[in-house]
């Protein structure tokens, strides 16, 4: 009745108004009053009737509609072509639908294990991270891809109290976009580093067959990765792939880099080396993958060649670089530079320069070099000193006490608002933006000057204005002392302005005992005519009696392993450490048969510092760059947050080892192979 109570209303209304009717029929004439009601009592009780019958109808519709549509979505549920899991927070089935049978290999239960235990069938699936949230996710199981969405559900007890899974088998499509990846093209631009170096002093027929060689090996190695090969120029190379091929010579190391060391100039002994260039296409146009390849070819380069520098889903990784850096010859890339970074100085009306946190000599020296390119032009010039310099103290007392450095340094934290319409700020001995004195100055100034001889990684000051880096080169005291001998006639270089670059390049050579060559001396000369001292150089490198002590104690607590490596630890805070762990380093070094030294330090309260150093053979740049740091081939180290002495000195212990041992095994093969 319920449902019909609106039409009975409207049915008694209806005879409500006819009563009346009836009642004035009444007035007029009785016989036909009498007849008028006779007619309305009947149409009462037919309505009354109608609507009793018609509430009973509804009722008995709605009771087995409702329960075939029980029975209905009871069945829909239980044959649904899709699992519907439900479970609690300890991770015990308390619900599911017939197709879980289809794909797992037991008979499910309630208060059976999903994924934790080992009773459980699906132990990839981790609830713990979805738990509680909306979401998607896709997990391998037994080589099928499941695609599960995720929906909590309220509970008397908890607004979370349980977990709907709703679980499909997405393999078709998941390895539908395995194919699509693995399609997707690659494009790779091959460069011979050394090409007129390696052809030097040779005949016709041995240039020939050199190339020969050298073309002979890349066509195969690009033919063995189903590629397609061009030579565009003498020395350079265009290959296109696909990503699974990628992958495979991903996995192969990219051997090619070593196989081709073999190819030797005969004369000169010289191994032909290769740099790539590798972008993977994504979304990107054509034009854009070139532009991404090339920008890769210049980024191997410009850490010494011989590597793959390769972008792929939007990181980028380094295959190879172990071998050292060939120094060039001839300096016409430092007169070039040095007349654009003179026009760049003449243009501006105000010049910073920072190094890197923490300066060292070199970081002071090659400021110092280009402060003076400055005030020959007769620009105001600052140098940017970090919070912590204890390295180079003496000098930088030494420095302020004479009236022509007055207002040449200022402190990071002193650095006031830039009024200069047209600034230009140098960065010199790193690379790295969050490495240097003042990184919010990279902000402030658009035009930026790099000059450094670290191998660059991914991690770089983008958008330089001038990029001058030699990965060859000993220091960047080196490449600044070059740049000011062709900066101009008129340029003069004070006494302490040529002891600071002379002590660069000392500190970074080791006292001329690793990465030097031919211009390191050539620039070393010119300083020592410029009043280069050696006493005041050895009074500046004078340590205290506590250096001494901490030195002796690292030293006395160091691991050597038969694999040349040696480590040790420094745990304790003290001003120095950082001076002090490079000695250590250096010193550990000479030891017979060490390859590489490394020590780990506690630099500040929350962070661990590293530093590195090889005999040659070994690239600890490339194991400091697994720590996020960088460096040099032998040269190189890293800072690490919130961890301790011990627990980073076991991390960088077991990867060094698991490094020297590929490498040795790499080695060995290519021996064999010669």
């Amino acid at each position: 009745m319920p449902r019909n109570l609106n039409a009975w209303i409207d049915i008694a209304i209806i005879h409500l108004a006819a009563l009346l009717l009836v009642v004035v029929l009444f007035l007029y004439n009785w016989y036909i009053g009498a007849a008028s009601l006779m007619v309305w009592c009947a149409t009462l009780f037919f309505g009354y009737e109608r609507c009793r019958y018609r509430s009973e109808e509804f009722a008995h519709y709605c009771h087995t509609v409702i329960s075939n549509v029980n029975d209905a979505s009871n069945y829909a549920l239980d044959n649904l072509p899709q699992m519907i899991v439900i479970t609690d927070k300890s991770g015990r089935l308390q619900w599911f639908n017939k197709e879980l049978e289809k794909h797992i290999r037991v008979i499910p239960e309630y208060g059976m294990s999903i994924s934790k235990g080992d009773d459980a069938f699906w132990p990839e699936l981790d609830l713990n991270s979805i738990w509680g949230k909306n979401g998607e996710t896709v997990f391998i199981h037994e080589n099928v891809h499941y695609k599960v969405k995720y929906v909590p559900i309220a509970t008397k007890d908890d607004s979370c109290g349980l977990m709907a899974l709703y679980v499909i088998d997405d393999t078709p499509f998941q390895l539908l976009k395995r194919i699509h990846a693995n399609s997707r093209s690659v494009l790779m631009y091959i460069q011979i580093d050394n090409y007129n170096d390696v052809l030097k002093g040779l005949n016709d027929a041995e240039k020939n067959s050199l190339i020969f060689e050298a073309n002979k090996m890349i066509d195969e190695w690009t033919t063995h990765l189903e590629g397609y090969t061009r030579r565009i120029s003498n020395d350079m190379y265009i290959a296109v792939i696909e990503r699974r091929n990628l992958d495979m010579a991903i996995g192969e190391k990219f051997d090619i880099l070593d196989k081709i060391h073999n190819l030797f100039n005969t004369t000169s002994k010289l191994p032909i080396t290769l740099s790539m260039g590798i972008s993977v296409a994504d979304r990107q146009t054509y034009i854009e993958l070139g532009q991404q390849a090339q920008a890769m070819l210049d980024l191997a380069l410009s850490r010494g060649g011989d590597q793959a520098a390769i972008m792929m889903n939007g990181q980028t990784s380094f295959f190879g670089g172990k071998t050292k850096a060939l120094e060039k010859q001839n300096r016409v890339k430092a007169r070039v530079m040095a007349s654009n970074i003179k026009a760049l100085m003449q243009t501006a009306d105000e010049i910073f320069i920072m190094g890197h946190h923490n300066e060292d000599f070199d970081a002071l020296g090659a400021a110092m070099g280009v402060a003076r390119m400055a005030k020959i032009l007769e620009k105001p010039v600052h140098i940017i000193l970090s919070d912590m310099n204890e390295g180079i103290d003496k000098i930088i007392d030494l420095l302020s006490s004479r009236e022509e450095y007055a207002g040449l340094f200022i402190p990071n934290d002193k650095v006031v608002n830039i009024t200069a319409q047209n600034p230009v700020l140098f960065v010199v001995d790193t690379f790295i933006p969050h490495l240097t004195a003042a990184p919010e100055m990279l902000e402030r100034i658009e035009q930026v000057v790099v000059i450094d001889h670290h191998r660059r990684s991914e991690n770089c000051i983008k958008n330089t204005k001038i990029a001058y880096t030699e990965t060859a080169t000993s220091s960047t005291s080196e490449l600044v002392t070059e740049l000011l001998m062709y900066f101009g006639d008129e340029l003069k270089i004070s006494r302490i302005e040529a002891i600071a670059l002379y002590c660069g390049i000392l500190v970074d050579t080791k006292n001329f005992a690793v990465q030097v060559g031919v211009r390191t001396f050539e620039a070393a000369a010119y300083l020592r005519r410029w009043g280069a001292d050696l006493v005041a150089v050895r009074q500046l490198f004078r340590t205290d009696f506590a250096t001494e002590v901490a030195e002796a104690k690292a030293k006395a607590t160091a691991n050597m392993l038969p694999n040349g490596l040696i480590i040790t630890k420094c745990p304790e805070v003290m001003p120095n450490i950082q001076v002090v762990a490079a000695q250590v380093a250096d010193s550990m070094l000479r030891i017979e048969g060490v390859r590489v030294s490394i020590v780990v330090f506690q630099l500040t309260q929350n962070t661990v510092g590293v530093s590195a150093r090889s005999a040659g053979d070994i690239n600890v740049q490339l194991i400091m760059e697994n720590f996020g740091g960088g460096g040099h081939q032998n040269v190189a180290g890293t800072q690490l947050k919130d961890g301790t002495v011990d627990d980073v000195y076991n991390q960088v212990l077991e990867y060094t080892n698991s490094f020297i041992e590929e490498f040795d095994s790499n080695e060995s093969n290519t021996a064999e192979g010669r």
